[in-house]
């Protein structure tokens, strides 16, 4: 689980790096084509085509292609022009955002002690964003709105857990590269040889950063492994300072504080109601959303 954190934030500090030269399109584009090329010996072996028709639940399988797409997109757009750790840790509440939409979309009953830890996560939230006429700026909604957006994906990828893990990752990588391919040709810059390894590469680490979290839930379990995703952040930190300058604010650690302890004590208290039966928890799905999506 450590080196797949690593390797996704890794990816992440590249994947801004070349938004800065090439539009997201095109790092959708060439990213998927690499990821596909890896995957297609794991499709093959779970069926191929045959395998990938008889996915279960057709519609929901293409709710979860569509947000996956949207959420990708707005993930790279926002690294273009804010600083990684912002980003990222507004995509660690992912996990309060998908406490609360449990209980209000699908009416799952939330203690009232899970309830609190949530208000103290958006508390957390707030002060990242830390509104001001200076602050709210299109990034920043478009980063808030991809890490909702990634909430939703893991309510939906819930619904799909019978659905084998190359199936889900031919989906939103086969939909990735065809929204890159449609896009792309409308801010087209030809890469150099070394930036075409480079956009590769990134399809390339996102993928094996995936097998490496999924591995790590097969392995152990969720309560031994998922709270590592939260050095998401710290590496986020360091590479945003080591390679674009961008040394983290007083407001942003603070607010990352508060959300990682929110998002801890729900995962804790869902392992609770896990071990009395109350069956996945929101840290699995986080995980499981995470293997499923280079």
């Amino acid at each position: 689980m450590i080196l797949g954190i690593f390797l996704f934030s890794l990816n992440d500090a590249l994947g801004k790096w070349l938004v800065g030269t090439y539009s997201v399109s095109m790092v959708l584009l060439f990213r998927s084509i690499a990821a596909l090329v890896l995957l297609a010996p794991f499709v093959h072996r779970d069926g191929g085509i045959r395998g990938l028709m008889a996915a279960p639940r057709p519609w929901v399988q293409l709710a979860r292609v569509a947000l996956a797409t949207l959420e990708v997109g707005f993930f790279y757009w926002s690294v273009r022009y804010l600083p990684l750790a912002d980003v990222m840790t507004y995509y660690l509440a992912g996990p309060i955002y998908v406490a609360a939409l449990s209980a209000l979309v699908l009416k799952e009953r939330i203690d009232a002690r899970r309830w609190a830890a949530i208000l103290v996560g958006f508390v957390g939230v707030i002060i990242v964003l830390k509104p001001s006429a200076a602050s709210l700026t299109p990034p920043a909604f478009v980063a808030i709105t991809g890490s909702f957006v990634f909430a939703v994906l893991m309510l939906v990828t819930r619904q799909l857990r019978g659905t084998k893990d190359s199936t889900l990752l031919a989906f939103t990588t086969t939909a990735a590269m065809m929204a890159g391919a449609v896009t792309a040709p409308f801010a087209w810059v030809t890469p150099t040889l070394r930036d075409f390894g480079l956009l590769s590469l990134v399809g390339v680490v996102a993928l094996v950063a995936s097998l490496c979290v999924n591995r790590s839930l097969k392995l152990a379990p969720a309560s031994v492994v998922v709270p590592y995703q939260y050095t998401m952040i710290l590496w986020a930190g360091l590479f945003g300072y080591v390679f674009f300058g961008d040394a983290p604010k007083l407001n942003l650690i603070i607010g990352a504080l508060i959300i990682v302890a929110a998002g801890l004590y729900i995962f804790l208290r869902e392992q609770k109601d896990a071990k009395a039966g109350s069956g996945e928890t929101v840290a699995e799905e986080v995980g499981q959303t995470m293997s499923a999506q280079p």
